[in-house]
């Protein structure tokens, strides 16, 4: 069946990524943060930003994106109660560029050598898209070091996003960012910015490579897990449906306790308009971390 206009404009990889790259480009100015800097691990230094004092809330963000670009709006509040910690991932805003094979566990590797850095046992993890599946991969390598997860429009298989999406990724190449808001962000804060394009090449290939974190290993997630998606943001629902079951929840919480998990979708939003909704995520957030 011949697909209709309207289906292949959405799924369009260049459409895709100007929505993206605009998302990046609407960041707020933030706060002063109350300590700064590198966190030498894994081979490479990692780059974070501490603001606010309390219990601790690590933020990951999502593919080819800085702190300010993914958490701008919300980091101005959730400080105000808590010790944000956000840090940029290989590659990305000010953490340098290598060559170190890129991986889920890597990655999530470096969050827990963030956390050494700064002497925190453990936290909450929020995670965005691409940083939702290195939270969940977090989640899974070190599960005591994870009170409470949040995880924002993403998913720790390939299928769990929708087909359209992962034809998308395949189509994805470095020309799709060329003069984009996303470059300019990229030369204002890159130690190196003429690692743009191994950057680039880099992370597509991550998001062409298909990925699994296992469903027995989210089943066996202990921490509470608030899971977070527009209902059109590319996510098989389905597929999410089943990732609640294998958190526990899905039940009829009548009939007995309800389940520490949490699953909310947002109407009418997609993968980008979603983290736009500072209002409800605020409130999905402290209502879930209290």
């Amino acid at each position: 069946m011949k697909k209709s206009m309207n289906t292949r404009n959405i799924f369009n990889p260049l459409l895709l990524i100007t929505i993206i790259m605009l998302t990046a480009a609407t960041s707020q100015a933030q706060p002063t943060p109350a300590d700064s800097g590198y966190a030498p691990l894994n081979g490479i230094k990692v780059y974070y930003k501490v603001y606010g004092q309390g219990q601790p809330l690590v933020l990951l963000h999502g593919a080819f994106m800085t702190i300010d670009g993914n958490w701008g709006p919300l980091i101005p509040e959730l400080s105000k109660t808590r010790k944000v910690i956000a840090l940029e991932l290989q590659g990305h805003g000010h953490t340098p560029y290598s060559d170190r094979p890129l991986s889920h566990a890597t990655l999530a590797a470096d969050v827990a050598g963030v956390m050494d850095y700064l002497h925190i046992d453990s936290a909450d993890v929020v995670g965005y898209s691409f940083g939702g599946a290195i939270a969940y991969q977090f989640a899974i390598q070190h599960p005591k070091r994870v009170k409470k997860l949040v995880i924002i429009s993403a998913t720790y298989k390939s299928e769990g996003w929708l087909p359209q999406v992962n034809a998308a990724f395949k189509q994805m190449k470095p020309g799709l960012f060329d003069q984009s808001p996303m470059h300019t962000a990229y030369n204002a804060v890159a130690p190196d910015t003429t690692k743009w394009i191994p950057f680039l090449q880099q992370m597509i290939a991550s998001a062409q490579r298909p990925f699994n974190l296992g469903d027995a290993n989210i089943a066996k997630i202990t921490a509470p897990v608030l899971i977070i998606a527009g209902d059109n943001d590319g996510l098989d629902k389905l597929e999410l449906i089943k990732t609640y079951q294998l958190l526990g929840g899905n039940v009829v919480a009548g009939f007995g306790p309800a389940p520490a998990s949490q699953l909310a979708i947002v109407p009418g939003q997609g993968h980008v308009s979603l983290m736009e909704q500072t209002t409800t995520l605020l409130n999905l957030l402290n209502g879930f971390l209290k």
